[in-house]
């Protein structure tokens, strides 16, 4: 798995490069992340050393978007020690550094904390609320424990040994990874069916619901193949296989040879129903003041196959972009198709649908189950959608 080690400007970051080790040690690929203070505790060319790999402590040293790269790389965040004052950063919305920047920007993703500093800080009411906050967001803390302190005295605060905090790793990657040895398909994005060298016919998919979903199964673990018509969006994460394709009967190729390798599969690519009927291999020209008349042709119908196809262990979820009789529709698709679930958003539902960053989805089962969510960014409508369909 791929770790990244934030470490804050606490005494305890002397303890950092043997937590690193160890998770190297257990089979760990790991990157670290420092704050300015930090390194008055703790070199950079140890961290580098002990990681194998460039310390991450510059917002602007790579243009100011390596927490974002570095989110996308990593499987979870370990923040040890975790100060009073990155608590209350993280708490209350602050990113202005390298790490907390980063802390921010790791959605999706597990994020344990392990506390350091003197009792009486422990002790504050405000760290306390802060450290109730995190936890209300699903950040995750190990220890402090009691010990003697830096200062001189005893008391809680002592940061967790680096063998406990790796034990505590192993213990939230397990449970963070449901879909563990498990393979889905996704699709994503539109089709294009050409009508000659030039042109196609489309829609205005533009893919983020699909990479989302991808990125949330492999988040959980899962081996994802993703079938994406065109877009200019990529997914870097380590477990999605993005393949692809064009037109609609590239997909549905991509699609059946795929599924029977598939625990199950999330089919949200807006697929063109029908396509020309012949393609020019040439630019058509236009031709006086006369019209052009395009005879189409239906295309394989993806969803209905795979749901022929699927056996009583898999799961197949469609989607349902409606702009009328929403619910009525989207129930006989699910039936029809012979879906375990679909996905319904509807174009009137302002903030949801193409080419936006948010979704509103009512997420219907075949066995009468109905969820039905906020307005939320796709990447929480996608995470939503894959607790949902796969527990």
């Amino acid at each position: 798995m791929h770790i990244v080690v934030g470490i804050t400007g606490g005494i305890a970051a002397y303890k950092a490069p043997e937590l690193v080790r160890q998770l190297v040690k257990a089979g760990h690929t790991v990157r670290c992340a420092a704050t300015e203070h930090a390194l008055q505790f703790v070199t950079r060319v140890t961290l580098e050393t002990v990681s194998g790999a460039p310390l991450y402590s510059d917002l602007f040293a790579s243009g100011g978007t390596e927490h974002i790269s570095l989110k996308d790389w990593g499987d979870m965040l370990v923040v040890a020690p975790a100060t009073a004052n990155i608590i209350g950063k993280v708490a209350s919305g602050i990113a202005d550094d390298a790490l907390s920047t980063l802390l921010l920007a790791f959605s999706g993703k597990p994020v344990l904390m392990a506390p350091a500093m003197n009792s009486l800080m422990w002790a504050h009411p405000a760290v306390q609320r802060n450290l109730a906050t995190l936890r209300s967001w699903g950040i995750h803390t190990v220890g402090p424990a009691e010990g003697e302190l830096a200062c001189g005295t005893s008391g809680v605060g002592r940061m967790a040994e680096p063998e406990e905090i790796v034990g505590q790793v192993a213990t939230l990657l397990q449970h963070a990874e449901p879909l563990a040895g498990q393979r889905w398909l996704v699709t994503a994005g539109p089709t294009y069916e050409r009508i000659d060298s030039v042109r196609f016919i489309g829609n205005y998919s533009s893919g983020k619901m699909g990479f989302a979903l991808a990125d949330a199964l492999a988040g959980a673990g899962a081996d994802v193949e993703l079938v994406s018509g065109p877009t200019h969006l990529d997914c870097r994460h380590p477990r999605v296989h993005l393949v692809r394709v064009e037109s609609a009967r590239e997909m549905y190729a991509a699609a059946v040879e795929a599924f029977p390798a598939c625990r199950g599969a999330i089919l949200s690519a807006a697929v063109a129903d029908y396509r020309p009927e012949s393609c020019a291999d040439h630019k058509l020209k236009k031709q006086g003041d006369e019209g052009m008349t395009l005879r189409l042709v239906q295309n394989p119908d993806i969803l209905a196959t795979l749901g022929g196809m699927k056996n009583a262990g898999q799961r197949l979820v469609g989607f349902a972009l409606e702009t009328d009789h929403e619910l009525e529709n989207a129930q006989g698709k699910l039936e029809r198709k012979h879906l375990d679930y679909i996905v319904m958003n509807s174009l009137r539902d302002a903030g949801a649908g193409f080419g936006v960053d948010t979704n509103k989805v009512t997420i219907l089962g075949a066995d009468g189950s109905r969820e039905e969510s906020p307005l939320l960014s796709k990447q929480e409508i996608a995470r939503l959608i894959v607790n949902t369909v796969t527990s």
